[in-house]
């Protein structure tokens, strides 16, 4: 690979000059821009930004680290922090704790796996990285970043409970709440719920959604018509006939996967979803629109929450600060998708 002292030598010019037209300078004449862009190519140069960066110390990288790359949620929000750094010429340096894959989600509430974040934390930062953004799998308190740590941090799809690394999530109660909302304005009253496992601050915030709809639309909340269901697919089966003999009109399921299990029941049963009765899902994963009926569900905005970790990050590189716990934690709105599981029965 040829030098810039070799480019220069090769075009009779000065090392500053081939510099200048690198970093798109003025002064140099168009013959001359033609004659070493041109040696350039024939001697196939490259260019050390890392040096570059390096020197001017600003190497416009970011350490992304994600707990599993084969969680659904993840590659979402790698796309989304992608996608704004490349409009900001950044570049991400991405490591895969594949924390999943080794122990399924047993590590949701454990700790010991800390000290894998933070040696990891220490190579992207021996790569000169700027920040870092942690990706978790799973909406949780995760303690891994350490507060004294000397680049700017961000937790997407986490809470970190530190003023100094703010946490990018979803805000469940608004996603939970249009859900119910949409099913009491299609005249359901008597709506069935089966929550996700009860320490998930996913499922958590979801009740809080069902129930705050139901008091503004006057509607009693009946814990008898509350489920726990653990996410799968067996639990949505398991938790049908209870509802079912509880006379609802609706369901709503804390995830699309345990919806698909109250499909495979209802089906059994002879009844059909969108006419004996509604169900509705959250996530919005890929196979919700393949249910038949396709399911209505809410879009995780994913993407977004990357997007939204990336432009804090910079604004951090920047100088912005957090005053506080409560103002470095950042909420992004869910949006409903609309398909043919509901019963419209009358108008609210």
């Amino acid at each position: 690979m040829a030098t810039i002292k070799e480019i220069a030598k090769a075009c009779n010019v000065s090392v500053a000059t081939v510099s200048n037209i690198l970093n798109g300078k003025p002064g140099a004449s168009e013959k001359t821009k033609e004659l070493v862009e041109k040696a350039i190519k024939d001697l196939d140069y490259t260019p050390n930004y890392v040096a570059k960066h390096l020197k001017m110390k600003n190497t416009r990288s970011i350490g992304v680290i994600a707990e599993d790359m084969t969680i659904f949620s993840i590659p979402d929000i790698i796309d989304g922090i992608t996608k704004h750094c490349e409009e900001e010429d950044y570049q991400i340096l991405l490591t895969n704790l594949r924390l999943y894959k080794k122990y399924e989600d047993r590590y949701y509430n454990r700790d010991d796996y800390f000290e894998l974040v933070q040696k990891e934390i220490r190579k992207l930062m021996a790569k000169q990285v700027e920040g870092i953004i942690y990706v978790s799998a799973h909406e949780r308190v995760i303690q891994c970043i350490p507060d004294n740590l000397t680049i700017p941090a961000v937790m997407a799809y986490g809470y970190t409970k530190s003023a100094k690394v703010p946490s990018i999530v979803v805000d469940e109660i608004h996603g939970s709440y249009q859900m119910i909302q949409y099913l009491i304005e299609n005249g359901h009253k008597k709506i069935g719920l089966i929550t996700g496992k009860p320490d998930s601050i996913h499922a958590q915030e979801r009740l809080k959604g069902y129930q705050k709809a139901l008091f503004d639309y006057q509607i009693l909340f009946d814990p008898e018509l509350v489920y726990e269901g653990d996410w799968t697919r067996k639990s949505g089966y398991q938790k049908t006939d209870e509802l079912l003999q509880k006379k609802v009109t609706a369901i709503f399921c804390m995830n699309d996967i345990m919806a698909g299990g109250v499909y495979d029941r209802l089906g059994e049963l002879g009844l059909e979803v969108g006419k004996d009765v509604s169900i509705v899902g959250y996530d919005n994963r890929e196979v919700s629109s393949y249910y038949q009926p396709p399911l209505t569900t809410i879009n995780l905005p994913l993407h977004d929450i990357g997007y939204r970790a990336s432009e804090l990050m910079i604004q951090m590189l920047e100088g912005k600060e957090f005053l506080s716990e409560r103002e470095s934690i950042f909420l992004v709105e869910c949006q409903r998708q609309i398909r043919k599981s509901v019963r419209r029965l009358n108008s609210y």
